[in-house]
Order: C-alpha cells, then sequence, then structure tokens
C-alpha cells in the first residue's frame, strides 16, 4: 500500500515511516495539511495517517479539502482526546482516530483494521428499496421517497451496517467497534446520537430502525 503520513514533527514521521515500511508499504510524507492536499490532488494514497494540530492547514480542514475529491481512507494522529474531536473527525468522513501519544504497533493494528473493513464493502451497482426508502450501496445515495437524504458519511455508514445486519440484534459496543473501528472507552453516547440524526433524515422510515431497550438497535422491516 501506499500510505502517506502527515505530520509537523520529524521524530512521528520517521518512527511511522519505519513501520509502514517494516510492514512492506510505501511510506511518503508530508510536512503539514497544505502539503498533504497538495500531494493527493497529484497523487494515488491507498491510506493517510493525518496529525490534527499542524501549521499552515490543520488536519481536519486538510481531511475536508481532500475528501472533496478522493475517497481515500484516513485515520486521524491526535493529542486532542476530548469526545467533541473524535466526533469531529468522523463526521468529516474519518476512518479512524488514535489518540497521542501512542505505539506505532497499534497504528499499525489500526491500518489493517481500516484495510480489511474497506476490502469488506461490497462493490457493484446495489441498490435496496425498504418501500419508499432506497439505498444506492455503490454510490452511496439514500433516498427518501424519491428524494436524496443528505447524510453524513458516518450516518450513511451505520444506515449501511445496519441493513447488511437486517434483524440481527446489535449491541452499542459492537456498533461503535464495527462502524466507528476504535474503542470508545464505554462511551455509547455517540451511537445514541448518530441514531437520532439517522432517524431524523429517514423522515417515516425511522421506523425500519428499531431501538432495544437495554442493549443497542437493529434494522428490522
Amino acid at each position: 500500500m501506499k500510505i502517506l503520513i502527515v505530520d509537523d514533527e520529524e521524530m512521528i514521521r520517521d518512527v511511522l515511516r519505519e513501520y509502514v515500511e517494516f510492514e512492506g508499504n510505501e511510506a511518503f510524507e508530508a510536512v503539514d495539511g497544505m502539503e498533504a492536499v497538495k500531494l493527493c490532488r497529484e497523487n494515488e494514497y491507498d491510506l493517510i495517517l493525518m496529525d490534527v494540530m499542524m501549521p499552515h492547514l490543520d488536519g481536519f480542514s486538510a481531511v475536508k479539502e481532500i475528501k472533496k475529491t478522493k475517497d481515500i481512507p484516513v485515520i486521524m494522529l491526535s493529542a486532542r482526546s476530548e469526545e467533541y474531536d473524535k466526533l469531529f473527525a468522523f463526521e468529516l468522513g474519518v476512518d479512524d482516530y488514535v489518540t497521542k501519544p501512542f505505539s506505532p504497533k497499534e497504528v499499525m493494528a489500526r491500518i489493517n483494521a481500516v484495510t480489511k473493513r474497506r476490502a469488506s464493502k461490497p462493490n457493484g451497482n446495489e441498490i435496496l428499496k425498504f418501500e419508499g426508502l432506497e439505498i444506492d450501496m455503490a454510490g452511496r445515495n439514500v433516498y427518501v421517497d424519491g428524494a436524496k437524504a443528505e447524510l453524513t458519511p458516518k450516518e450513511y455508514e451505520l444506515l449501511f451496517y445496519l441493513v447488511r445486519n437486517k434483524g440481527i440484534a446489535l449491541t452499542r459496543e459492537k456498533l461503535l467497534y464495527d462502524v466507528w473501528g476504535f474503542d470508545f472507552y464505554g462511551d455509547d453516547r455517540t451511537v445514541d446520537t448518530h441514531i437520532k440524526m439517522l432517524r431524523g433524515n429517514l423522515k417515516d422510515y425511522r421506523k425500519f430502525i428499531v431501538t432495544l431497550r437495554g442493549l443497542g438497535y437493529k434494522f428490522e422491516e
């Protein structure tokens, strides 16, 4: 894989490069968000390791710009561990969020997990319909009675996962692990918040997302 490492600290870039290359990947570097955006416009990468706090252009802004034209998996690296920062990152479409200080081995494990999740997503032009709710898997579009619903990337991932596991009871912990891909330290409020937003966007078809009291949720026709 071609992995772009974006961090203004040379020592962190060097350590990550060593581990990335040790695992048989190609490593590329950028010292700030502006350079990362420029490199992504000119080249193709399989995954990005993106620091948050950087000069010139921060990691959040860089991801937002990159995601406008390319769907590259992104793992954020940040010393900021507040829930707000994590939620904001996932709203931008980030695949994982690792808090500094971190172990390079942990980062490599996160890279492997993100790669596996991406590879498991189906390709093709599959379209699923549930009454007036239409889900275009390949196009990543959702239509409610013919009108396109404006979902955030994470809302789409959550709906996609619920539909793929239709009829199966899913705990909040499992949703966190499989959809967000990181340990949220037992705080399941982010799942409830996203379910609430998702239901709002699905309007009358919110009925398909069933709450399992004390457990989690499931998608049921």
